[in-house]
């Protein structure tokens, strides 16, 4: 049988993925330093609440509570015996509200990077990596989502690893990296690498993209590099709401909903079929952007400075591609009041 997220995107040309989960567990009262999963077990009421705001927003896909749900995270809370449990429930919570919904509504257990540097430069060996990943990947298996989706990754060997254990768990997966470094990952990866790599990988992944990063604009710039790579899979885009700013002791994002329904209709007409936030998008951002994909005509591919003229300036002259072509350049401008 076809898998959930395949069916959804043989029926629809865009569809629309969740906000940030740390926001709006920080919304609802978690500490700093708090591990996010142990709500999986002591604040389930809270954990449904996160997901219903996601689906009532009109989210088609949305993500697990489990991104730092393997086992090198959780060691910082010596809590790395309690991987299978604490992945299952967050599986097993999202299940329950999406067979909820009334429509389909697609569960995606969200696997974030280890934490650990890869060798030579670090630590962590590959097959450890796909030790960790995969140990995650069944107990969010055993919870029931519909597919894996690792994301914020930075070296392409954790992207391989985690493609591997997908694999291993017989489980479809999607993959995102997040470019916050001049438009390159933390390890030096541009959007052209990621999309030659997804080409090369074994078990490939039934959609690509970024997360996170800078601001939005970075985000759109990246996603226009994949489209330009020529890459036939369908393309991910999740951004952050604006940029964070340290106001009375906390990280707030200056996003406004009006800005994120601009960029979910650019990143759109950027190539990305899958459109979502990141840090600091909030049930409020998401509802602004559903409207806007739902009622904005599809438009052409922007340029550059249409980006910057909508959504601000970039935080780099480049995108890490370095040739001086197509998306690598853009002159930084003032956010548009």
């Amino acid at each position: 049988m076809t898998d959930a997220l395949s069916r959804l995107l043989a029926e629809r040309d865009w569809l629309m993925a969740d906000g940030a989960t740390g926001t709006t567990l920080f919304n609802m009262g978690l500490s700093s330093g708090e591990a996010p999963e142990f709500w999986n077990a002591d604040e389930p009421d809270k954990i449904r609440a996160l997901y219903r705001g996601s689906v009532e927003a009109g989210s088609d896909i949305f993500l697990t509570n489990s991104f730092g749900g393997n086992a090198s995270r959780l060691r910082l809370h010596e809590a790395q015996d309690r991987v299978g449990e604490l992945n299952r429930l967050a599986g097993a919570l999202a299940r329950e509200v999406a067979d909820a919904a009334g429509r389909p509504v697609v569960v995606a257990g969200s696997v974030g990077p280890t934490g650990e540097i890869m060798e030579p430069m670090g630590p962590l060996s590959y097959a450890r990596a796909v030790e960790i990943f995969h140990e995650q990947a069944e107990g969010l298996k055993e919870g029931g989502v519909d597919l894996l989706w690792v994301e914020t990754i930075s070296a392409p060997d954790e992207y391989r690893a985690a493609a591997e254990a997908a694999k291993l768990a017989d489980m479809p997966w999607c993959g995102t990296m997040s470019f916050d470094t001049a438009g390159r990952t933390m390890m030096g990866m541009t959007s052209a690498g990621l999309a030659e790599l997804v080409e090369k990988l074994p078990y490939k992944p039934l959609a690509f993209g970024a997360n996170c990063g800078v601001g939005a604009s970075d985000l759109l710039r990246t996603v226009l590099g994949f489209a330009a790579a020529g890459t036939e899979w369908p393309i991910i885009a999740k951004g952050n709401a604006g940029i964070p700013k340290y106001v009375d002791g906390h990280i707030h994002y200056d996003g406004t909903p009006e800005l994120m329904a601009d960029y979910a209709v650019l990143a759109r007409d950027c190539g990305a079929t899958i459109i979502g936030g990141c840090c600091g998008t909030t049930p409020e951002h998401l509802q602004a952007m559903r409207a806007a994909l739902e009622t904005r005509p599809r438009g052409p591919r922007p340029s550059l400075d249409e980006i910057t003229d909508r959504l601000g300036g970039f935080s780099s002259a480049s995108d890490g591609t370095g040739d001086g072509e197509g998306p690598a350049r853009a002159p930084r401008r003032r956010r548009r009041s």
